[in-house]
């Protein structure tokens, strides 16, 4: 009689935890959440150690592990040895960096791959993708303005200019600081090349209709024609940044 009840309970207990699980599985289990999407888009902020921007993805399922995506990025880039300062004799100086010659941008096109490396459990989780992406960059460097200061007769008499920057003529004693962002737009110069991305994505979204993920990789750009940015360093031709991005989105048929 015993074994028999022992049996019961044991039967009873299973069946009653077997119930209770499958009411507790997420709504991304849920089969209105099951449907397979075929197309995405999503954007998100990207963050790398030269700078920060933002990235705009577009794609597509080929199959159930492999999908084509067209990407559009946006990043500031600036030189690991710059370094901000301001004019030390005077109160309002606004800061600036010194020997900075460019402000400089990259707009990146192109097309890419991720495979799926393991699925997400129905319980929640991750699923995790590696991925290459290449196309074209377009770099923009527009010069750095600065407000001069211009001594008369008397070194307690000056007036303030806004000058493009000039290493030959400026220095630590005549810049009183940056000026705004505005100034010499006109004068943006265009640097064509090319560029390569790859990494991991960690999907990490309750649901499968929607993006949440987080990414790390290395984007690589080149430049047949060298872009200045720092007037006491050789102009770069070769950008490689290692970056971090998060994204949202959604997934639609």
């Amino acid at each position: 009689m015993r074994s028999i009840f022992s049996i019961s309970l044991l039967f009873i207990l299973f069946t009653s935890n077997s119930l209770l699980f499958s009411q507790d599985i997420p709504k991304n289990e849920d089969i209105y959440d099951s449907v397979l999407y075929s197309k995405e888009i999503s954007g998100g902020v990207i963050f790398h150690n030269l700078g920060w921007g933002a990235e705009f993805r577009k794609g597509k399922n080929i199959t159930a592990f492999k999908k084509r995506l067209f990407e559009f990025d946006f990043v500031g880039m600036k030189s690991p040895k710059q370094i901000k300062t301001y004019n030390i004799y005077f109160i309002n100086a606004k800061r600036y960096v010194y020997g900075k010659l460019n402000y400089v941008y990259i707009l990146r096109g192109g097309i890419g791959l991720q495979k799926l490396l393991n699925r997400k459990p129905y319980w929640g989780g991750a699923e995790l993708r590696y991925f290459y992406y290449g196309g074209v960059s377009l770099g923009f460097a527009k010069p750095v303005y600065l407000y001069i200061l211009n001594f008369t007769s008397s070194i307690y008499e000056y007036e303030i200019t806004t000058e493009k920057y000039d290493p030959e003529k400026h220095f630590y004693d005549n810049i009183y600081g940056r000026a705004p962002f505005t100034k010499g737009l006109e004068q943006t110069k265009l640097y064509p090349g090319i560029y390569a991305k790859f990494g991991v994505n960690f999907e990490f979204g309750l649901f499968k209709s929607k993006i949440s993920a987080l990414e790390i990789g290395t984007v690589i750009d080149f430049f047949p024609k060298a872009i200045p940015i720092m007037a006491f360093n050789k102009s770069k031709n070769l950008f490689v940044t290692i970056y971090i991005s998060i994204n949202f989105g959604k997934r639609y048929n």
